[in-house]
């Protein structure tokens, strides 16, 4: 088959010219991860709602944390928590998955006529299925035991655009890297573990001393989840300075990993 060009056009055509395949991968994808269990696609329900029990005796029960001065007052913690989680395992979900997404399918690579550079896309909307779950209950729960969420919640796909293009173009890259280099895999895993406790998920920027919040704030989650929150559950306008700072360095991402996995793609067949 021709490939599509190494270019950002070229990997939305190939979205176009592959939605129907993509569509049909993706529910084969969240379908299949549930498949022979007793409760079926069901899980993916009852996973978030299980989380949220957790977070919510933990922290709000045994701990009674408070999230900080203002915020406190307005959700509990646990649906802070929460909503900073479900960002996190959007993110976390690719990448994880993106080290083997080649390797543990050599038969879509050996088949010349398959696009094999969609099977980025199909990860990626199988793990914004699983957030699409995840804030449904955010949703429920929020009005239950919170204060509800913000008309601005809205803003949520605006919110994480910037981050579904990082993903795609890291999950690009890893994908490629993981054929030749069969250490990505632990490698990344460590990586998602580091990631989860230097981002803002169990505390807010403001309580890390000015010297070190400068570094976290580089931390790709950082902007996403402080932003989502403020959006979805505090009802504040989005940081368009920041916003835009980081859809611009994760759009040279989305574009140097289509590139990079396009170069590299004729020798996975040499080596699977």
């Amino acid at each position: 088959m021709n490939f599509h060009p190494a270019s950002p056009a070229g990997a939305l055509r190939s979205l176009r010219d592959n939605r129907e395949l993509v569509w049909e991968l993706v529910k084969r994808d969240f379908i299949g991860r549930y498949r022979g269990s007793f409760a079926g696609v069901a899980w993916s329900l009852f996973n978030p709602l299980l989380m949220l029990a957790i977070y919510t005796f933990v922290f709000t029960i045994a701990f009674n944390a408070r999230w900080g001065p203002g915020t406190a007052v307005t959700q509990p913690f646990a649906v802070i928590l929460f909503a900073g989680m479900l960002v996190f395992n959007l993110f976390a979900e690719t990448l994880i998955r993106a080290p083997t997404l080649i390797t543990s399918q050599p038969n879509y690579v050996k088949k010349i006529v398959f696009p094999i550079d969609v099977l980025a896309w199909v990860v990626l909307c199988s793990a914004v299925l699983h957030f699409l779950v995840g804030f449904g209950v955010l949703l429920l729960i929020a009005a239950f035991i919170g204060k509800g969420l913000s008309l601005s919640v809205v803003l949520t796909p605006v919110v994480l655009m910037p981050l579904l293009l990082f993903s795609l173009g890291l999950t690009w890259i890893l994908a490629s890297l993981g054929v030749y280099l069969r250490d990505v895999p632990q490698v990344v895993a460590v990586l998602v573990t580091v990631l989860m406790f230097v981002s803002p998920i169990f505390y807010p920027l403001e309580v890390i001393p000015e010297k070190y919040r400068l570094f976290l704030t580089l931390n790709p989650l950082a902007v996403p989840i402080e932003q989502f929150r403020s959006v979805a559950l505090w009802g504040k306008p989005i940081d368009w300075q920041a916003w835009g700072l980081w859809l611009a360095v994760d759009a040279i991402v989305f574009c140097a990993g289509y590139w990079w996995f396009q170069r590299t793609r004729k020798g996975f067949a040499d080596v699977l």
